[in-house]
Parts: structure tokens; C-alpha cells; sequence
């Protein structure tokens, strides 16, 4: 069986797939599959399904949507829904491996390719770029009104943007020309907060042979920090745009600009 969180939620076994319907079941199993093989307390998965609400027997309402999500995964896998989501003395465990779930697949790639960005570019670029295509949509989508899965979902968010960080990392060890300009662009103007991403548009830029607009990337920034958070940039940014301006050899040798060839983003 397969679990995916990281866009709509969804079941696959083999041939058979499977939607959960249920609003209430989708948050039950998310916040399941965030710790498979460990148990949720009642408590916890009570306050994430009703925490602004009164009930007069959550235990009871909560057992009734376990049961419908246990006849929807048994539906898929054909093994008994019990056999799936376990119950315990204090809570419920979802006893699957870690790996049938991309949320964990996606952590695990991750890791390891940010593990390899320096010592195997290569390696990491395929690590990296399998992590990242584990996603189809926002984390958790279909459960984020609980603020335990806000809270995982934003976190999953960010480890998205230190794997694409990393990616670019090793994209400018191995080819330039590798890297999406235009989306490393977007990014960094939609996380103005995160300086790492237009320290490497800046980077990138200056290897494609593009120092003037490696230059203009700092005062955006900076025009954006100054303006979402005033703030300055920090010491990194400030040191990679001060290396551009001197062409420090430490940044790598730049093409030689295609006077009038017309290259875009």
C-alpha cells in the first residue's frame, strides 16, 4: 500500500486506488501517517478533529470515523481495516512501514542527497530530484484545519526549499545550464526571508555569464527584505554580492556572455 500527503491524499495498492471522501477520515489517517508505527493518542486526535468544539462523546464520534477509514483502506489493500489502523490502550497506530508513505520517502531522499551535495554532486542531483518529484500539490492539503498537521505541513513546506536549495547547490558543481533560472527567480521573491535562495540566483547568474543581473538580484533583495521585514541582508548575501563585484576566483569561472544572442530566463 501507498499513502500520499504531499498533495491530495490518496491510497494506491497495486491496481486499486482509492480518495478518502471523508474530511474528518483524511485528517485521522494524515495525522496517522506522520508517525507510522507509533500510536496517536485519543486526546490529540480529538483536539485536532474538534478543538473549538463542545462534544458530548468524542471517543464515540472518533471510533465511528476510525471505522469508516478502516473499511476504505481494507477496500484497497483487501486486509482488515483493524489489521491496518491498530488500536491501543491510549490511541491508534497506523501499522504500515515508513516508505509506503511519500511524506517519509520524500524526508529520507532528502536527506541523503543534502548528505552528498559536496562530496558527490552528482549523486545528490539524483537524490534531490527524486524527493522533489514526490510532489504533487501542497503538504497535507486535504487536513490542515488541526494545528498538529499545520504544523507538520509547514514544516514539510520548508524542508521543500532546503531540498530545492540543495539541488541548486549541486546543480552549479555540476552545469549551469541545468538550473531553471526562472524558477529559482520565482522562489526567491516569494521567500524574500530566505537570503540562501537569492544568494544562489546570484551565484547562478554570475556562472550563466549574467553579472549585471547577478548584481540587480542583491538590491531586489534587499529592497524586499527592507520592505516585508525591515531588514538589511545578512553578512552571506552581502559577501556573495561584494565577491561578485570583484569576480572573486572562489565563485567559479563565468561563461562568457552571448553578446546578442538574446538569452532569456
Amino acid at each position: 500500500m501507498e499513502i500520499k500527503v504531499l498533495g491530495e491524499l490518496s491510497l494506491s495498492d497495486g491496481n486499486q486506488h482509492s480518495a478518502v471522501a471523508s474530511k474528518r477520515a483524511s485528517t485521522v489517517l494524515t495525522l496517522l501517517a506522520l508517525t507510522p508505527q507509533a500510536p496517536v493518542l485519543f486526546d490529540q486526535l480529538v483536539d485536532e478533529l474538534w478543538a473549538d468544539q463542545t462534544m458530548t462523546n468524542p471517543r464515540n464520534a472518533l471510533q465511528a470515523i476510525v471505522s469508516r477509514l478502516r473499511k476504505v483502506l481494507e477496500s484497497v489493500t483487501g486486509v482488515k481495516g483493524d489489521e491496518i489502523v491498530r488500536t491501543g490502550s491510549n490511541g491508534y497506530l497506523l501499522d504500515v512501514p515508513a516508505e509506503t508513505i511519500d511524506a517519509h520517502r520524500f524526508l529520507a531522499l532528502a536527506q541523503t542527497g543534502s548528505a552528498l551535495v559536496h562530496r558527490d554532486p552528482s549523486g545528490a542531483i539524483t537524490a534531490l530530484e527524486q524527493a522533489l518529484d514526490l510532489w504533487r500539490g501542497p503538504a497535507l492539503m486535504d487536513a490542515r484545519d488541526g494545528m498538529r498537521c499545520q504544523i507538520h505541513a509547514v514544516g514539510l513546506e520548508e524542508r521543500r526549499i532546503t531540498a530545492f536549495e540543495d539541488l541548486t547547490m549541486a546543480k552549479l558543481a555540476v552545469d549551469v545550464e541545468r538550473i531553471s533560472m526562472s524558477e529559482l527567480r520565482q522562489l526567491a521573491a516569494e521567500h524574500s526571508e530566505r537570503e540562501r535562495l537569492s544568494e544562489l540566483l546570484m551565484l547562478a547568474l554570475y556562472r550563466d555569464g549574467r553579472q549585471t543581473e547577478a548584481l540587480e538580484v542583491f538590491h531586489g533583495a534587499r529592497r524586499r527584505l527592507a520592505s516585508d521585514l525591515a531588514l538589511e541582508p545578512g553578512p552571506a548575501l552581502h559577501l556573495a554580492y561584494e565577491a561578485i563585484l570583484r569576480q572573486d576566483i572562489v565563485l567559479g569561472h563565468p561563461r562568457r556572455a552571448l553578446l546578442g544572442s538574446g538569452r532569456g530566463l
